[in-house]
């Protein structure tokens, strides 16, 4: 066996140890390589949560502004980050055929595909983005904070499609802690830059919610770099082919024919989401904040799933790659009860110290009268949003990409909406009603994409 071989090996599969003691598929298997995935998620959303947790002790109205500008920040990027993570399906099926030395010529494609197209894209939003917010009827004061801090932090939009391009070549290939290291350090810029500029602290200007949006673009480009300079060391370029290559057109129509409908999927669902948050900042500022204290709690627990997914879906594609179907399905098993087993323990939480939680973003009694059902509720919600962001990790991984675009982009607009106004607006169940609909949405996406991995058609595509 050649060194780069060697290195192939022992680099990518740190979940099997090389000694075929764990079960491929197995359990063990997942959760070695969940769990830098899951550190680095968790950590991934600690950018947002910081910047709640600190410009929340500025007032209410900028923690509204937050968690609306936000979200739409989201809706407008996702696109590119969701087609973006199909780079880890390629990569994971070329290692799992046996290709290590062309799963580096996959970054290059997405990044010729992806980072132009976005780079104009997020300039024209700049442009628009206050304008785009005046339309959906906000206060004047929240629109005014939400823009400005969304067009802080788009500039470092790019860097967030470069970093998720790289990241799952990482993923793709089993190293999910050269990720993490980015990460962490990402954030330890994020939290001492968004402090020092929101409160004008170590000679730095007082910047306010456009503080916290500047750090976090700062801290994006440099999480980006830090990817870059890994992706570039000679080892990786000699056992993976990660140099720079030119364009290949064939390629680059396999790519966007795969990619785009996980970006499209991500957009669209995004879209019915953040015009679910717009719902309810017409219902005042104080039920935004409410909420927006609600979705960071579920994101530090979503984010878990996610991790596993990611996970899933790296096995499940080397699995399919290799042609062992059994392994990849028995990926998916594992990945499913560990992600239940994390999110149950969160549910016992969310139940026993809704105040606690709440109280780390903010000491507003109205926000804390609000948010108290919502964490209880958000107990059950995690739960069943965990099963569906699982079965949606495994799918990508087998490339089953465009029947759940489908599915969830008509769910979204055919329950999602109509059930958050009939809950919230009609029937006058305010905030808590507004959840309940989108616990209902969640509730029938997860038990549709469970039918549709257990039905087998994955095991009959190729990318």
């Amino acid at each position: 066996m050649k060194s780069d071989e060697r290195w192939s090996i022992s680099l990518s599969l740190s979940v099997a140890a090389g000694d075929g003691a764990r079960q491929p598929g197995g359990i063990t298997e997942v959760a070695v390589l969940a769990y830098p995935v899951v550190l680095q998620t968790l950590s991934d959303t600690m950018m947002q949560v910081v910047d709640t947790a600190i410009v929340g002790r500025v007032g209410v109205t900028e923690l509204g502004a937050v968690g609306f500008g936000g979200v739409w920040l989201w809706t407008i990027v996702v696109v590119f980050i969701g087609s973006a993570s199909g780079v880890q399906t390629f990569v994971a099926q070329e290692f799992g055929a046996g290709n290590a030395r062309r799963c580096g010529f996959w970054v290059w494609q997405g990044m010729y595909a992806l980072l132009p197209a976005s780079v104009l894209w997020f300039g024209l939003i700049a442009v628009g983005f206050g304008s785009l917010l005046a339309l959906l009827g906000p206060s004047a004061q929240l629109q005014g904070l939400a823009a400005r801090y969304a067009q802080a932090r788009l500039c470092g939009a790019p860097a967030v499609v470069a970093g998720v391009i790289v990241t799952s070549f990482f993923r793709g290939r089993g190293d999910t802690r050269t990720p993490l290291l980015a990460t962490i350090v990402a954030n330890v810029l994020n939290a001492v830059a968004a402090y020092s500029l929101v409160f004008g602290r170590f000679g730095l200007p007082a910047l306010g919610v456009v503080g916290a949006g500047v750090a976090t673009a700062v801290a994006n480009w440099a999480s980006s770099a830090i990817l870059l300079v890994f992706l570039l060391r000679r080892p990786l370029v000699e056992a993976f082919g990660t140099w720079p290559v030119g364009p290949d057109w064939r390629a680059l129509r396999r790519f966007l024919w795969t990619s785009v409908p996980i970006g499209g999927q991500w957009v669209l669902d995004m879209l019915s989401f953040a015009l679910f948050s717009s719902i309810i900042a017409r219902m005042g500022d104080a039920s935004m904040a409410a909420s927006q204290v609600m979705i960071q709690l579920l994101a530090l627990s979503f984010m878990q799933a996610f991790g596993i997914s990611i996970a899933a879906g790296a096995l499940v594609g080397r699995y399919v790659g290799a042609g062992e179907l059994g392994a990849a399905e028995r990926s998916h098993r594992s990945a499913m009860r560990l992600g239940l087993g994390l999110a149950a323990g969160i549910a016992v939480l969310f139940f026993t110290a809704p105040e606690l939680l709440l109280r780390l973003f903010t000491s507003d009694p109205e926000i804390i009268g609000l948010g108290r059902p919502l964490v209880m509720l958000a107990a059950v919600f995690q739960i069943v949003d965990a099963v569906g962001i699982i079965v949606g990790g495994s799918l990508r991984g087998a490339g089953d990409t465009r029947w759940p675009f489908l599915v969830q982009t008509a769910y979204a607009w055919l329950i999602r909406l109509p059930l958050v106004y009939l809950f919230a607006l009609r029937l006058e169940a305010g905030l808590l009603g507004a959840w309940l609909g989108e616990l209902t949405y969640v509730t029938a996406l997860g038990v549709t994409w469970l039918l549709r991995f257990r039905g087998g058609a994955w095991r009959a595509m190729r990318i």
